[in-house]
């Protein structure tokens, strides 16, 4: 693998790793201190299950960035790119709307942006790289349980 192409992987892989893990390091005390307190319905799995996850979305997003990349330059591929922004970005808001704001009702409508967003995501990068678009799929269903998991939690407290 040339140079360029490893450093393009490795940039790709970091931006959703960070923005998880920034994220996650500011918003984690708030598990203990109050998401652990709060009535959550029969469905929600371990607190402990979260991070590695999430790690493993935040990987295929990556990858799928980098495939995304790898593609002729054009209108749909700068689109593409703006698209997976701005679903990254829904989906770092929605852990300090949740966690660190504690607005679960506002936090619930959030998740649907990031939901709405991933499915955009998806159907923006299958035209490019039919790859990239499946990769996202476990994150669709993730964030598809994370909803009603999150919308389970406001109807409960």
């Amino acid at each position: 693998m040339k140079l360029n192409k490893f450093l393009k992987v490795l940039v790709c892989l970091a931006i959703p790793l960070l923005a998880g893990s920034i994220a996650g390091l500011v918003t984690s005390p708030n598990i203990k201190e109050w998401y652990q307190y709060l009535e959550k319905p029969v469905f929600s799995p371990p607190n402990w299950l979260f991070g590695p996850v999430w790690t493993i979305l935040y990987i295929l997003m990556g990858v799928g960035l980098f495939l995304i990349l790898e593609t002729e330059k054009n209108n749909l591929r700068d689109k593409a790119v703006k698209v997976f922004a701005i679903q990254l970005a829904f989906n770092f808001a929605w852990s300090f709307i949740f966690f660190e704001f504690r607005l679960i009702g506002v936090a619930f409508f959030e998740i649907l942006l990031v939901l709405a967003s991933v499915i955009w995501m998806i159907t923006t990068f299958y035209p490019l790289n039919k790859k990239a678009a499946l990769l996202q799929i476990p994150y669709f269903l993730w964030v598809t349980f994370a909803s009603a998991l999150n919308g389970a939690v406001w109807i409960l407290n």
